[in-house]
């Protein structure tokens, strides 16, 4: 399809923020893909959003407006429906008498106008703002209504009728009728609600010499919900193995299985369970897979701009590898899931292999590596290269064989993301030399390796101010550019959320393989040579990205310190 050039796409080529064929390709893409021709450039060519507001409001005449000065407590949103706000990538920010004003990115789209009009009924006016803090703010407000959807869901289940898929199990009657007896099935359904209504990714279930405790981790801590008498232990945990399809007799060997929770027609919630043979009886741990809570935007992953736009950059390219690596519950799957959703177009084919699948994609094939039948990831690997893949996906890199194919994957014309399990970027790379893999095969086909850790926000209803002098923040990590005195924040604790903190945001170390650190790669040098020409090139650790969002009011000194 060959589009004329016109109206905002005229301006920016004016105004050599991008090429004729650069406007003619983006004009292209976002039709064929029903997409926004701003978030394109936004995200895909990485156009500067901000100048493309100010060219949009010379060609439209619109006034320009900062939507982080904006509360989002008062928006609108009721309004307009959640539908039209993905659909046309606009948000609702005032209504003043009978007319709604909008938020848009991209003016020209006069089909978000018309529809919102004939929906809501008013006369609709448009403000334009960035395209980034569009993005943000809507992907927000999604993951709100999506939330506020799924406790309304819970709220409205009775425990005693939740629906689970179980299948039957040769297990004997007595142990059977032991772990469904009424009060047993609806205390277990309670532990799985309540976790899930705290917005928790871990039960644990632990028995001990003369007690018996339960905890759910929360935004990485760990929280004791409830003490059941010690009697109930063995019932609990057979009820538990039921549900996950476990053998419940076998009680010597640790063993793995899934539940699979069924809220609703359109949401269900899948639990990860793994049973483990203690001195005083079995541990139970659920890990809750909820994929609708872990699909995020680019924006709102907690990358800082240098380091969006070198992972952009490493996504775009046709072949390397790019690793994410940190330990477990670091948000590794959800980094690696965001990048497949940008690079998720109908003119790529995409292979991903799992252990176990987290989240579903739409338009990507996606394999459950299943080690009991000999699937493993390098037999997955080899599969996949035969079948014509542009981009493969491996979940974890353990071994030898497996980091020699993706390597060589990497080299052959396909981009492969993976994870390892190290504690900074520059010793992934050793720990695959340390696996077996040659220095010039890394130099090659690797191009990113970003680590990160997941850190409690503070509650914005509750945190407080604390001036600590720079002389004393300095000690903890020298960030030149701040004043004599930071005021930073502390947590403090309210009804909204758990001890001060409510969610978690990012914090990354992004290291691209420079042709400088090829060198040292393949001069076997080690992660201390790596790390520091990392950090001469400018690229900042894990220890200065936790500082700088310590500054800007997002966690607090402690948490920093905790993770770094």
């Amino acid at each position: 399809m060959n589009l004329s050039i016109g109206g905002l796409a005229r301006r920016l080529v004016s105004d050599r923020l991008i090429s004729e064929e650069q406007a003619k390709q983006a004009l292209n893409l976002a039709t064929t893909a029903n997409s926004s021709f701003v978030s394109h450039l936004v995200t895909i060519d990485r156009v500067e959003g901000q100048a493309i507001a100010q060219a949009a409001t010379r060609e439209f005449l619109l006034p320009l407006l900062d939507l982080s000065a904006i509360d989002p407590r008062y928006l609108p949103i009721d309004l307009v429906d959640t539908r039209l706000i993905l659909k046309h990538h606009v948000l609702p920010l005032f209504k003043r008498a009978k007319k709604l004003y909008l938020a848009v990115s991209d003016p020209a789209n006069l089909a978000a106008l018309n529809e919102v009009k004939f929906h809501t009924g008013l006369s609709v006016d448009m403000i334009v703002v960035e395209e980034e803090k569009l993005s943000l703010a809507i992907q927000q407000l999604s993951e709100k209504k999506s939330s506020t959807s799924i406790l309304g869901e819970l709220n409205d289940v009775n425990i005693e009728d939740l629906k689970f898929e179980i299948e039957s199990q040769e297990n004997s009657e007595d142990e059977i009728d032991a772990a469904e007896a009424a009060p047993i099935v609806k205390a277990v359904n309670k532990i799985l609600l309540d976790a899930v209504l705290s917005k928790a990714s871990d039960i644990h279930v632990e028995p001990y010499e003369k007690s018996y405790r339960i905890r759910i981790r929360i935004d990485g801590i760990l929280h004791e919900i409830a003490r059941p008498p010690i009697s109930i232990a063995g019932r609990i945990a057979a009820r538990l193995k039921i549900m996950s399809q476990m053998d419940i007799s076998e009680r010597r060997v640790p063993q793995d299985g899934r539940i699979r929770m069924k809220l609703s027609d359109r949401h269900t919630i899948d639990f990860r369970v793994s049973a483990l043979p203690t001195l005083w009886g079995e541990k139970i741990v659920l890990r809750i897979l909820d994929s609708s809570q872990t699909q995020m935007g680019i924006d709102a992953l907690g990358f800082d701009k240098a380091q969006k736009n070198l992972f952009l950059e490493a996504l775009e390219k046709p072949q390397g590898m790019v690793l994410v690596t940190g330990p477990t519950g670091s948000g590794k799957t959800v980094s690696l899931y965001t990048g497949l959703s940008i690079l998720n177009t109908t003119k790529r084919n995409i292979c991903t292999a799992e252990d176990p699948v987290e989240i579903n994609l739409e338009g990507i094939n996606q394999l459950q590596i299943n080690t009991k039948v000999g699937l493993g990831f390098a037999t997955a690997l080899r599969a996949f290269l035969r079948q014509d893949p542009d981009v493969v996906m491996v979940g974890e890199i353990r071994d030898l064989e497996t980091a020699e194919i993706a390597t060589k994957a990497a080299q052959t014309g396909h981009l492969v993301l993976s994870t390892l399990h190290t504690n900074s970027a520059p010793e992934a790379l050793s720990r695959l030399v340390n696996m077996g893999v040659p220095p010039y095969v890394l130099a090659s086909s690797i191009t990113l390796v970003i680590a990160q850790r997941l850190a409690r926000r503070l509650c914005n209803r509750c945190k407080e101010t604390t001036s600590i002098p720079k002389k004393v923040f300095k000690e903890q990590g020298v960030i030149e550019h701040f004043s004599e005195k930071l005021s930073l924040y502390r947590a403090v604790g309210c009804k909204y959320c758990k001890n001060g903190y409510k969610g978690r945001v990012g914090i990354y170390e992004v290291v691209p393989i420079t042709e400088a650190m090829t060198r040292i790669i393949i001069s076997n040098g080690n992660s201390l040579d790596i790390a520091k020409q990392a950090r001469n090139e400018g690229f900042n650790t894990l220890r200065q990205s936790a500082l700088i969002k310590v500054a800007q009011g997002l966690i607090s000194l402690d948490e920093a310190n905790r993770l770094t």
